[in-house]
Order: structure tokens, then C-alpha cells, then sequence
């Protein structure tokens, strides 16, 4: 078929010569203001995520230091510098010191290049027109990713250097769950940069004006969702540092300012994280629909900064929600989730979002480019069922022969090996012995007093 025009909307133009032309004193007051903003929404978000599991689980929150309790997270902090630094004797010493400071750093390094505000010179700073920005690149979501990966080596780090065995384990969950999540991560960040057509985060948001990517790409941006909480190590995906099995995993042999800076990373991190996702999915620093139609003015000067930040408030809301609602996972459940869930779904559907986008730009109608993709997805589901009902009835047969040739009921140790092994099909493993109660005593219902039985034992 020959393509028709149609409404094609074309990439978004990459625009970064507003960038970098601030004067010296600037750069250092935004920079200090990208620092302020991560301490101070860590510092309410603390005593917010008590607050409200409190209210969730019926217990009284914070409620001694300053009014309200609203000053708890700042007197744990003074509390954490002024307790003993104890450094472990078996410890890598300085590996051991080093890792919180990696594992921190990273953290607030993202947010250089979050848009805060529109691209162009819509506030002036003494005098000064500036964008609310402090600096863009044309990969700058590459360089978040990369930001984040190299956060994660404190961790693993810490737990190596601690030279005890719970750290350890803690570093090597930590490991595994970076490699597991960051996969799905880069694949549902793919997805933005096909339909932006830009990798620079002022871009993203430039393109979209007309509908916010959590509307167009809803798969991508339910992914990132579930990879950022195991990202950030959060509950439900708190397995590096799970004190059930682990007492408390790559920080348990830390203490003082140098635990401190750990979950200083981690509350850092669950700002970044959600400042990312304010940025691909939900608009950036854009107003939301019914404020932006009724109101020219929502989306310059300063006003877009409140918008920015209420979307980072209720996702880090989302984050509390989730550790207070959802018990730990197990570990091969967690696993699972990444490798046989996040990844398989997260490529499949780049696969449709390239597809889609490749129609488009060849100016094929809606129609036609459902009508190419649903073919294409029950195409694969039928070839799927296919597959699964010829492995099913393989599976059947194999079992069959193997039953028969082994007799049913053949008794077998489970701990000949010298570890428990679960039985083959046609095996059983022999009886417990028990020993036999010394009177068989009669299974009273809850209810009325039974006169008859309580007659028959006296």
C-alpha cells in the first residue's frame, strides 16, 4: 500500500545554545540551589514516608521534635554525627571509608540536567535572564543512567569491605539487582527517545506539549515505575539490606556519619528517580490539562517549578504507599520479575513503539498503522499458544515414559546426597515415624459446652 498523508508530527529539534551561558557566580547559585532542593526534600520526605505509614499501619508518627515532629529527620541527623564511627578491624580501611562517599556523590549529580522550568530565559536572577536549568546535553538521559550505575559500586563496595559475610551477601544482591532492572530501565527510556527524537531532557518535555508520554507510552512508563524502586533498593525490592536475613545487609557493620550518608544516598536517589520520571512521562514542569487550557500564564516564570514539584511529592507519596502496603519479596522472586517479566515485555514492546514510529514517519493513517501492529501482536500470541500446546503435550509424553519406567511407589532417601533432594516422578520418600499420642482424644467444634464428651473422659 502506498502511504497517505496523515498527521505526522515531526521529531523535536534539539535547541542546547541557551545553555552554558551564564555568568560564573550563576552557575555556582544554581548549583547550590540543585543541592538545596535534594536536601530539603529529603529532609521532608523522612518525616513525611514516618508520618504516613504511621497513619497507614494506625500508629503515632513523629510528633516530639519541633511542631508537628516536622524536625525528626533533622535531629536524626545531628543524632547519626554525634554517635561513635567504629571502624570494623577485618575492614578494607580505605575502600571501607570510600564507599559511602561513592555511593552518595552520584546521587545528586543527576540532577544537574532535570529542567526545572521552560528552555528559554523565563526568570531573571539579579538581573540576570536564565533558563531554570542548570545545564543540558544532547544524551543527557544517558548520562543519568550512567550517574546510576556508578552510584551502585558504593554499595557493592561497602559490602566487600566490611569483611564480614552479611555485608557481603547485601553487595552481591545489590549487584545482581542493578544488572537485573537496569536492562528493563534502558529498554522503557528507548522508548521516550523514539518519540521525542531527542535525548536531552529539555527536549523531552519541549515534546510534550500535546499529550505527556505517560498517555502514549503507558507500558514504558509502568515498567520504569516498578525499575526504579528496585533501582533505589525500596520495598518491596529491599533485598540488599533485608534485616529478616541479611541483619542488615551492605551497611550492617557501619555506624555514624558514614551510615548516615548511606541513607542519605537512597532518599537522594527516590528524588532522582522521580525527577526522571516527571521529566520522560508526566510533562516535565507543565501544568496539568485542565490548569494549562483555562491559564496562559501556568507554564512561565516561576509557577512551573510548583508544578514540578508536586509531581515529585506524589511520586515519592508512591513510594511510601508501596512500604507500607507490600511485604518483601523473596529473592527468586525478585529475580524472576526482572529477567522473565521486565525485560521480555520492555523489549517487545520497543519492538512496537520502533514500528509504530517508523509507519509514522512514512505518513501511513492510524488505521492503517493499527491495523499492521494488532496483526503483528496476534500474529505472535498465535505462534506463542502454538508452541506452548506442543511443548505441553511433550512434557505429557516424557512424563508418561518416565513413569513407566519407573515403578510407582519406589521409596528413596531424600538425604542419601547429604542434602534434601525432592523425589522423581514415581518416587516417594518414607514415612516419618511419629510417635502415637497416648490417648486418642475427641476434636471438640467451637461452640456450646459438648456434656457427652466431657462425660465420656471424666
Amino acid at each position: 500500500m502506498n502511504p497517505v498523508p496523515g498527521h505526522f508530527v515531526p521529531l523535536a529539534a534539539e535547541d542546547l545554545s541557551l545553555f552554558g551561558r551564564d555568568v560564573w557566580w550563576l552557575v555556582v547559585l544554581k548549583a547550590a540551589f540543585c543541592f538545596a532542593f535534594l536536601m530539603v526534600t529529603v529532609l521532608v520526605s523522612i518525616v513525611w514516608e514516618r508520618k504516613v505509614v504511621a497513619w497507614m499501619q494506625l500508629r503515632i508518627g513523629p510528633n516530639r521534635h519541633g511542631p508537628w515532629g516536622m524536625l525528626q529527620s533533622l535531629a536524626d541527623g545531628v543524632k547519626l554525627m554525634l554517635k561513635e564511627d567504629v571502624v570494623v578491624k577485618r575492614a578494607d580501611k580505605v575502600v571501607y571509608v570510600l564507599a559511602p562517599i561513592v555511593a552518595a556523590i552520584p546521587a545528586f549529580m543527576a540532577i544537574a540536567v532535570i529542567p526545572f522550568g521552560p528552555p528559554g530565559n523565563e526568570i531573571s536572577i539579579f538581573g540576570q535572564r536564565t533558563t531554570m536549568q542548570l545545564t543540558d546535553l544532547p544524551i543527557a538521559v544517558l548520562y543519568i543512567l550512567a550517574v546510576a550505575s556508578v552510584g551502585i559500586y558504593g554499595i557493592v563496595l561497602a559490602g566487600w569491605s566490611s569483611g564480614s559475610t552479611y555485608p557481603l551477601l547485601g553487595g552481591l544482591r545489590s549487584c545482581a539487582q542493578m544488572i537485573s532492572y537496569e536492562i528493563a530501565m534502558g529498554a522503557a527510556f528507548a522508548s521516550v527517545f523514539l518519540y521525542s527524537g531527542s535525548m536531552s531532557t529539555s527536549a523531552i518535555v519541549e515534546a510534550q506539549a500535546d499529550r505527556w508520554y505517560i498517555v502514549l507510552l503507558p507500558v514504558s512508563f509502568l515498567i520504569y515505575i516498578v525499575t526504579m524502586v528496585g533501582e533505589t533498593n525500596r520495598a518491596p525490592f529491599d533485598m540488599p539490606e533485608s534485616e529478616g536475613d541479611l541483619v542488615g545487609g551492605f551497611n550492617t557493620e557501619y555506624s555514624s556519619i558514614k551510615f548516615a550518608m548511606f541513607m542519605l544516598a537512597e532518599y537522594v536517589n527516590m528524588v532522582t528517580v522521580s525527577a526522571v520520571a516527571t521529566t520522560l512521562f508526566l510533562g516535565g514542569w507543565r501544568a496539568p490539562a485542565p490548569i494549562s487550557t483555562y491559564w496562559e500564564g501556568a507554564n512561565h516564570g516561576w509557577w512551573p517549578l510548583l508544578w514540578f514539584v508536586i509531581k515529585v511529592q506524589l511520586l515519592l507519596f508512591f513510594f511510601i504507599w508501596l512500604r507500607g502496603t507490600l511485604p518483601r519479596v523473596r529473592y527468586d522472586q525478585l529475580m524472576k520479575l526482572g529477567w522473565k517479566v521486565l525485560i521480555p515485555v520492555s523489549v517487545v514492546w520497543l519492538m512496537l513503539v520502533a514500528t509504530v514510529r517508523a509507519l509514522r514517519n512514512e505518513r501511513y493513517e492510524f488505521g492503517d498503522i493499527v491495523l499492521y501492529v494488532g496483526g503483528g501482536v496476534v500474529a505472535v500470541l498465535l505462534l506463542s499458544l502454538v508452541v506452548d500446546l506442543f511443548r505441553d503435550r511433550k512434557e505429557k509424553a516424557g512424563a508418561a515414559r518416565q513413569s513407566g519406567a519407573q515403578p510407582q511407589g519406589e521409596v528413596f532417601d531424600p538425604m542419601e546426597g547429604g542434602f534434601p533432594v525432592p523425589p522423581k516422578p514415581g518416587q516417594q520418600a518414607a514415612p516419618v515415624p511419629r510417635r502415637r499420642p497416648r490417648t486418642d482424644r475427641e476434636l471438640i467444634a467451637s461452640g456450646g459446652a459438648n456434656a457427652d464428651s466431657d462425660r465420656e473422659e471424666g
